[in-house]
């Protein structure tokens, strides 16, 4: 159990506060409750938040209780972190609309029911019954000149670029959230400090409690900027299986180390005197194992092998005739701006010819590549 605790408290972590030494004294005494929150700004989590999924897993298999918060509150104002620029406000239906397939999509790796269930919470439940009096009474614990120390807000007054009051709100709501559910830890990102660390003042003002502040790594590409999908560099949690895998093999090869402590529960040395190719395959299907199952973390490797390593495409995925190239393309990609795009930068192909008007007519039978993933046979 010590050992297990020790890894829980120290791989990919990269802070606790106050102290690691603190947090597993207060583990040895008691099962405790933690948190971590995700805002439904998009359809689907991603590979980042999947961290911190996995972390809240490692908590509740040693028998702690796990609160699964959506911020569906919370995700209607918009994190400021780290954004040069104001984030777009959600309406109420964006955000509901994003939320419904959350849970569905980590329910392999966090456990919803048996023994100890993590519980899902929203936190409109409390944020959204606020009067203005007590947002009021809550903001006398920040001062402006604390919020004016966070390094993003500096770069805007100095870019002149705006920074708006709602900005100032958001970490004195999400730090409200540690306080009504009355955790005694919260998990999240790094870039998430500055918001977990106004939950343990608040804590600590309005509870005399301490919170515990617990920040992971983060996944970063090859130029040292985090994956996520506001940087464009992510995968979704909801992405095929194959996408996830052939993704996982994009990786850098420096990325993989990190790979490694962030994304599986493999030795830390692990792959380190194997070929890169063969340790990639390893981590990706085991990502795709925890997000999708072994079945389909199988047929994501077997489509990579027979796609890309033994260039021989795999046609199996048939799609119903359309009257158009344009529209089996659009039916793939999302769009029929994306489609036009794809056709004009000659990366259409029919039965192995470049195709690039839009309006090509479609019989049936036609095996069709979209980009250089994307293989399709049109049912006759």
């Amino acid at each position: 159990m010590d050992k297990a605790l020790d890894n829980l408290l120290t791989r990919g972590v990269l802070e606790i506060l106050p102290s690691k030494k603190s947090l597993e004294d207060l583990m040895m005494k008691k099962k405790i409750t933690l948190y971590q929150g995700f805002d439904p700004t998009h359809s689907s989590l991603h590979v980042g938040h999947f961290v911190g999924v996995r972390k809240l897993a490692e908590f509740q298999r040693l028998g702690h209780k796990v609160i699964f918060l959506i911020g569906d509150f919370t995700g209607m104002i918009g994190d400021p972190t780290d954004k040069s620029s104001v984030r777009q406000k959600l309406t109420k239906d964006q955000v509901k609309t994003n939320l419904k397939e959350y849970t569905s999509q980590v329910e392999r790796i966090i456990d919803f029911e048996g023994n100890n269930p993590a519980e899902i919470k929203f936190n409109s439940k409390w944020l959204g019954k606020l009067t203005f009096k007590e947002v009021i009474e809550l903001a006398s614990n920040l001062t402006v000149q604390q919020m004016l120390e966070r390094e993003f807000f500096q770069e805007r007054i100095k870019r002149e670029k705006p920074i708006y009051l709602h900005e100032f709100l958001y970490p004195l709501m999400q730090g409200y959230d540690s306080v009504v559910m009355e955790v005694d830890l919260e998990v999240g990102g790094s870039d998430q400090l500055f918001n977990m660390l106004t939950g343990r003042t608040l804590m600590k003002t309005l509870k005399n409690k301490q919170k515990f502040v617990m920040t992971t790594k983060l996944l970063g590409d090859a130029l040292g900027k985090k994956m996520g999908k506001t940087e464009g560099n992510a995968f979704f949690l909801s992405d095929p299986a194959s996408e996830i895998f052939g993704k996982m093999m994009s990786f850098p090869d420096e990325l993989m180390k990190s790979s490694v402590e962030l994304l599986t529960d493999f030795p830390l040395d692990f792959g380190e005197k194997e070929n890169p190719m063969d340790t990639k395959k390893k981590i990706a299907f085991d990502v795709v194992r925890q997000i999708k199952g072994e079945k389909e973390a199988s047929e994501a490797q077997k489509h990579f092998e027979t796609t890309f390593q033994k260039k021989s495409p795999d046609f199996s995925k048939e799609v119903t005739k359309k009257s158009t190239i344009l529209d089996i393309v659009a039916g793939q990609v999302g769009s029929k701006t994306e489609a036009k795009r794809l056709l004009s930068q000659n990366a259409v192909d029919i039965d192995k010819k470049t195709i690039t008007d839009p309006l090509t007519k479609i019989e049936g039978g036609e095996k069709i590549k979209i980009g250089k993933k994307t293989f399709v046979k049109v049912k006759n």
